[in-house]
């Protein structure tokens, strides 16, 4: 179980209730800008994409989402999109025990479309203000990127199918992409969308036309927006995976996590780069606090697997497929690691079980034939004739590259390396961690490898650290009034309370009663949390409570109902009274009556 923060959050995928199903694309892409519009918030923790998503179309528990995910509040929301207009629904949910702290509709027109989410993220963030402590809140938080209303639609569009992270995917992403570019030209998130495809394709192609593309549309996007950490990312994927320039892939990646410290796909890159070069303690280092905010991506539990299997820590690494395995069944990475680790095991019969629950491997005759190389004093019985005993030279890879373990293993050493050399030559991300691939042992010995070894890590190409970007989840801490300020108004404030009673107004929120101190609500906010100990919420019911506990305990209101005299007191919710009172007092508002009579 994870522990959980009390500023943080977990924003559920809003459902689609537009009558057309494909409308998705629509209701998916409201869900990330809000996920990205609060992580602009310094000090509220945010859980990642990925994880939210692994409860799209589940009816779970938001108690039970809230421990998967150490989250003290969840959001969910709906979308209803019809031909120009929008109604979006949103209500902010404590986790701990599924109580409504806060819900809204919202009706639009799509022109207003960043406006109202903007609008949305800051009520959210307002309300886990108020209720769990000191935030520090720009003024906005989504700013619109493009004002083609059409342009936005097709980027959308384009990024639904391209985090489906297959061929066909990918491909209509990059067809949505271009219609947006062409709808407007100075939107720059459809480049860094291209930009950002075309340099995986050449990662896993060795296609210096790919490479070329991605740098095409990657320099323009750059030209428009600099400050897109989608952009710096997919420049550190294009200098990384498809160019293998270490220095320039970990400066981009910390780019991006600077302008957004909660993407955890760049920590994620950043990980890996650590991988490829050998520092597995700094690569272990970003994936625990990766999964730390992203919980339920089958992609980092890979990522640390991957680590482990690299470390010939095979056990371990299986707990990590195990895991990225149960949460996506059908996840290829996870499936093809799994095997590789049962068979530098020497455990066939859960490598054949394996095969057999897992149908979708990529290669099943090819590993049970490498178990069979590697492992040859064991009786089992694999036709080594029916595996192809030479592979030629250029072709591509496969998630695992198992043709190339298996000339290893059959003798042909030399045209293990020649294939070896041709892959580092193009750059092919499927053996980015060569140096320290099990299977890849036996060419350790020879001139050739440790060549490869010394012109591809030399310690010039490697990056010292220097540039790491710190974890950035906090407020920054300094103080926002001065001691001499902060005694003004705390004086104030108490004045308010007890002399004017404003905590009476059961809709009384921290913007209005800094409006009436003349406060900004950051600096009030800070100055409850500083210097009272106590949130907003947690210092209006207390005043409330007091209010209460006296009005019931006078025999002239006698006549009134508990209820009746908990609203009259500025309370809002049955619920929020009732377990308010016995969060303090440690019994029932009844019970207390009973007692102090």
């Amino acid at each position: 179980m994870m522990t959980t923060s009390d500023k943080s959050i977990a924003v559920l995928p809003f459902v689609n209730m537009s009558a057309d199903p494909e409308n998705e694309y629509f209701s998916d892409g409201i869900t990330e800008e809000i996920i990205n519009a609060l992580t602009r918030v310094p000090g509220l923790k945010v859980t990642s994409r990925t994880s939210s998503f692994a409860f799209k179309n589940r009816h779970v528990d938001v108690r039970a989402i809230g421990r998967q995910l150490g989250v003290a509040t969840v959001l969910e929301g709906s979308v209803r999109k019809a031909k120009n207009n929008i109604r979006i629904t949103a209500q902010l949910i404590q986790a701990s025990d599924g109580f409504h702290l806060w819900s809204e509709n919202f009706d639009r027109e799509l022109k207003d479309i960043f406006a109202v989410q903007d609008e949305i993220s800051l009520l959210i963030a307002d309300q886990i203000r108020e209720n769990f402590g000191h935030l520090e809140i720009r003024e906005h938080l989504i700013e619109a990127p493009t004002q083609n209303v059409e342009a936005y639609n097709l980027y959308l569009k384009g990024r639904y199918h391209h985090l489906k992270w297959d061929a066909d995917g990918i491909e209509k992403g990059i067809r949505y992409y271009e219609q947006s570019i062409a709808q407007d030209p100075t939107f720059a998130l459809p480049y860094f969308g291209i930009g950002y495809s075309y340099a995986m394709r050449a990662s896993w192609r060795g296609d210096e036309a790919y490479r070329q593309k991605a740098e095409k549309y990657l320099k323009e996007g750059f030209r428009i927006d600099g400050q897109s950490y989608l952009g710096w990312f997919a420049r550190a994927t294009l200098s990384f995976w498809s160019k293998w320039d270490f220095k320039s892939g970990h400066r981009f990646y910390n780019k991006a996590l600077a302008l957004n410290p909660f993407f955890t796909e760049a920590e994620e890159g950043l990980a890996e780069l650590y991988t490829a070069i050998g520092d597995f303690e700094k690569a272990m280092a970003h994936t625990r606090r990766i999964l730390t905010l992203n919980p339920l991506s089958p992609n980092h539990y890979y990522t640390k697997g991957v680590i482990h299997y690299l470390s010939r820590e095979y056990p371990k690494a299986l707990e990590s497929m195990e895991a990225a395995l149960k949460v996506d069944p059908n996840f290829g990475f996870a499936i093809e690691m799994s095997l590789a680790c049962y068979i530098l095991l020497k455990d066939y019969e859960k490598l054949d079980r394996f095969l057999r629950n897992h149908p979708q491997a990529e290669r099943p005759e090819e590993c049970r034939a490498l178990y069979q190389l590697m492992h040859p004093d064991e009786k089992i019985n694999i036709d080594l004739s029916a595996i192809p005993s030479r592979v030629r030279q250029g072709a591509d890879f496969t998630l695992f590259p198992w043709q190339l373990f298996l000339q290893v293993y059959l003798g042909h050493h030399e045209l293990a390396l020649d294939i070896l050399e041709e892959g580092v030559k193009r750059r092919m991300g499927p053996i980015i961690n060569f140096m320290n691939i099990p299977f890849l042992e036996p060419l350790q010995r020879y001139e050739r490898f440790q060549r490869l070894v010394e012109t591809t890590f030399p310690s010039s190409a490697l990056p010292n650290g220097a540039d790491e970007v710190a974890a950035g989840d906090a407020s920054s801490g300094k103080a926002l009034l001065s001691e001499q300020e902060a005694k003004q108004y705390l004086a104030a404030l108490f004045g308010l309370l007890d002399e004017e009673q404003l905590f009476l107004d059961p809709s009384l929120s921290l913007k209005a009663l800094a409006a009436q101190l003349d406060l900004h609500p950051n600096k009030l906010s800070w100055l409850l949390n500083e210097h009272t100990g106590k949130n907003f919420n947690e210092l209006i019911n207390s005043y409330r409570l007091e209010t209460f506990k006296h009005q019931a305990l006078d025999p002239a209101n006698s006549h009134l109902t508990l209820l009746a005299l908990a609203y009259e007191s500025g309370f809002n919710s049955k619920t929020v009274f009732n377990n308010f009172f016995k969060k303090k007092e440690g019994m029932t508002p009844r019970a207390w009556i009973k007692a102090n009579k």
